[in-house]
């Protein structure tokens, strides 16, 4: 009875032996991939920060993408191990991948904008941007949104898609902006007079540059006015404050100064036909 014993362990026994190593190499293949999973995910996030100009919420997503598929081709690599056909588990996968990227397509385009967005940066938070049909300051940018602040203190969140593609203007981009405004006369008033008057209500400004100079000339002849553009320059900070003080300035300075700003009005000349009969 021993004998058979014996000797059913020796038929058994490279089996088990098979069975030991492979559960041995599978634990091995598994800590090793975790840890280095680990390691390399951190090391990608780590990029955005030991960079100024990357942008630290891309790389953590792509360290935990990149974490996750390393830990993807472990599971895959102990599953062979094991003598599991992964052919048809990565076909499956595939499948699954595919019904879920149609079933998310405008998640999906929203992310590969946001990536975009985070690679070539057009704009950063705390920027006043005119995106998406929306205007306000940025206050923070992820994967699929970009979250506004209007000047009423509403929040705007606009999926990335609607802003990737379109037109993005920045106006914190540059550190000096140009601020456009118009302003008309009445044909009847002097025109170099009427420069002098803004020139001074300008250059009063304590957020104007002199340097650029400030731009003032006539730039059409309307209809019952004679409109100039006028163009101070100013830090992007002091954009607003130029745009929506100047004008009242102006407008009191001509006043005081007897320079007729004109209004559009219509002539109605009434004729009498005689009557007959």
């Amino acid at each position: 009875m021993e004998l058979l014993d014996s000797s059913d362990f020796n038929q058994h026994l490279p089996a088990i032996i098979a069975w030991t190593t492979n559960i041995l190499l599978a634990i091995a293949i598994l800590i090793i991939g975790f840890w280095l999973a680990g390691r390399i995910g951190r090391f990608v996030a780590d990029i955005g920060q030991q960079h100024k100009h990357l942008d630290d919420t891309l790389f953590r997503f792509l360290g935990s993408l990149t974490r996750y598929l390393i830990l993807a081709f472990v599971i895959i690599a102990v599953l062979n191990r094991f003598g599991v056909e992964t052919t048809s588990i990565v076909a499956l996968l595939g499948a699954a991948g595919l019904a879920v990227g149609l079933a998310l397509q405008g998640t999906l385009s929203n992310l590969a904008a946001g990536v975009m967005l985070l690679v070539f940066r057009p704009y950063k938070v705390g920027d006043f941007i005119d995106a998406g049909g929306c205007f306000g300051k940025v206050t923070e940018i992820d994967m699929f949104t970009t979250i506004m602040e209007t000047f009423d203190h509403q929040q705007i969140i606009i999926p990335n898609s609607q802003i990737w593609g379109e037109k993005i203007i920045n106006h914190s981009h540059y550190e000096i902006r140009g601020v456009d405004m118009h302003f008309g006369i009445a044909y009847d008033e002097n025109v170099d007079a009427a420069r002098a008057v803004i020139t001074k209500v300008i250059s009063e400004h304590p957020h104007v540059l002199q340097t650029p100079a400030p731009f003032i000339e006539v730039e059409t002849l309307n209809d019952s006015s004679v409109d100039f553009l006028v163009r101070p320059f100013c830090k992007g900070e002091h954009y607003f404050d130029i745009l929506y003080s100047v004008p009242e300035q102006i407008k009191k300075a001509l006043d005081d100064n007897n320079i007729e700003i004109p209004f559009p009005h219509r002539k109605v000349i009434l004729v009498n036909e005689p009557q007959q009969g």
